[in-house]
Order: structure tokens, then sequence, then C-alpha cells
């Protein structure tokens, strides 16, 4: 295969206008999950969720690939393995390190699981190769609303808790001291990751669901230390990663994943120039207070 035969199948956009019409909703999902990766990954980064993510990712494809395998809802399934895995890691890791060993034990089991179930399936191979990478799937309307309706419940519940959490993510000792159910929050903000980690399954796959629940979440954090410009940002480049790679992966023979992980590198990739950028000018609010502690540590010694 030369060069040309490979961009030809990257990147192909022959009857480009017919299949948009195919996969309106599917684009529809795609910014309802952007909107919901954004503001969770947020609170992934501040928790120092990364690794559970991708811990909770392995169940739930375990748990699609099962209904696959007996002709269930691949979404309940994959819903079933996520919930399941986020409380066990929010009911018995309370500690980081012991988080990270028994995240550490669940991802090789549930990969493990999916890779027999999908072993074990009989039908076609785009449908294991689906839950993995992803693909653009024919989201009827009840799909769409169904999956609407479960993104506005999980936002709204995070809405609800939104300033208990930011407490207990940034200073949990003194949160708890003030009055704050720290362990319930943790259990519940789990319940939440694991249902948006099922979600965002059915378009970028259980393999590379990091790039759309962690990447927009840390590129926002290189550029801005305002909790609601980084949540602004997390949620915009959320949505262009997702809608922007169900555009580009439209009209070729790859699976949407590859587009998807691209874009989320590519934002991440400037922001971190662009944050490299300002701390080296001293725009960054943090080396900026930092300096004028220093001068004023120095007039007052001098004094």
């Amino acid at each position: 295969m030369d060069f040309g035969t490979i961009l030809q199948t990257i990147f192909n956009f022959e009857n480009y206008g017919e299949l948009l019409e195919l996969v309106q909703n599917s684009i529809w999902a795609g910014a309802v999950l952007g909107l919901l990766g954004g503001m969770v990954g947020t609170f992934v980064m501040k928790r120092d969720l990364a690794f559970a993510v991708h811990g909770i990712s392995e169940l739930s494809f375990a748990g699609a690939a099962f209904a696959l395998l007996i002709g269930a809802d691949i979404v309940l399934g994959s819903l079933i393995g996520s919930v399941a895995a986020a409380l066990l890691l929010g009911l018995m890791g309370v500690r980081a390190r012991d988080k990270n060993s028994i995240i550490g034990v669940i991802m090789p089991f549930g990969l493990g699981l999916g890779i027999l179930f999908l072993a074990l399936y009989e039908g076609r191979a785009a449908n294991k190769f689906g839950l993995l990478t992803g693909q653009i799937v024919s989201v009827d309307t009840v799909q769409l609303q169904a999956l609407a309706g479960t993104a506005v419940v999980v936002m709204l519940v995070l809405s609800l808790i939104w300033r208990p959490l930011s407490f207990a993510s940034v200073d949990p000792d003194m949160a708890e001291a003030r009055g704050v159910p720290v362990r319930g929050l943790a259990i519940g903000f789990m319940v939440l990751l694991g249902v948006s980690v099922a979600l965002s399954i059915q378009i970028v796959g259980a393999l590379l669901v990091l790039a759309l629940l962690i990447t927009p979440a840390a590129a926002a954090l290189r550029v801005s230390t305002s909790p609601k410009v980084v949540l602004l940002l997390s949620v915009a480049f959320a949505m262009t990663a997702t809608v922007g790679g169900i555009l580009l992966a439209l009209g070729s023979r790859i699976p949407i994943s590859p587009y998807v992980t691209t874009l989320s590198f590519l934002i991440y990739v400037v922001c971190r120039v662009i944050g490299g950028v300002r701390a080296r000018g001293g725009h960054n609010g943090r080396i900026t207070r930092t300096a004028g502690a220093d001068a004023q540590a120095k007039v007052g010694a001098g004094a």
C-alpha cells in the first residue's frame, strides 16, 4: 500500500453530504458525551483518578463483551461492568496506594474476561473490534434520547455536589473536619465516573476512553488555574475531539478512535506549549505571585 492509498483510506470525503445525513444522531451523541466527559474529567484530574478510569473501562469492556455474547444490550452490559468496578474502587480504595493496587488487579482481570467473551462470540468481527476501538454506529432517536437522558442525570447530580466535591478533592482532611461526607462523596463520584465511562465506550471504545475523560481536562489545566475556565475549556476540548473525530472518520474505513485520540493529543500538545511559553514569560499566576512575594521578602529584609 503506497502513501497515496493510505491517505485515501484515512481521509475520504466522497459522498460526504449523504453520509453526514445518516449519522446526525451519532454526532449529537458525540456532543453529549463530549460535554459529559469534559465535566467529569475535571474531577478525574483533581482527584488523581486517571488510572482508575482505565481500570473501570476494562470491566466495562468485559460487561459489554458478555452482553454481546448472550445477545443482550451492550450499553447495559457496559454500564453494569463500569458501576461494579466503580463501587469496588470507591468502597475498597480509601487510600491512594490501596486504590492503585486494586486497580492493578482489576485491569488484567477485566481485560481477560472481555477477551474470553469475545473469543466465544461467533458473530461479526466488526462488533468485537468496535468494543475495543469504537465505531460510528447508527444511533436511532430512542438510543440518543436514552443516552442524553442518562448524561443529563449524571451532570445534574454532579452539579448538586460540585462545591463539596471540589472541597473534598482539594483538601479531604480539612473537608472531613468541617463535616463534609468525604467518603460518601468519593463513592458517589465513582458511580458517576462509572456511568460516564460506560457511555463513552460507545464512541471511543474501551481501550481509548482516556482520550475523552482525561486528556481534555489535562490540556485545560496546562493553560489555566481558574476552576471555571478549566471547566469550560475541558468541555470545549472534549466536544471538539469527539465531534471532530466523528466528522473526520465519517468517510474512511478506519475506526473513530484514532481520530478522537489524535485530536485530543494535538489539543494537549498545543496547550502544553502555550502553558510553557506563559510560564517562561512570567504570565503564570502562581509564578507571578511567588515572584512578588520574594520581592516583598527582600525589601523587608533590607529594611
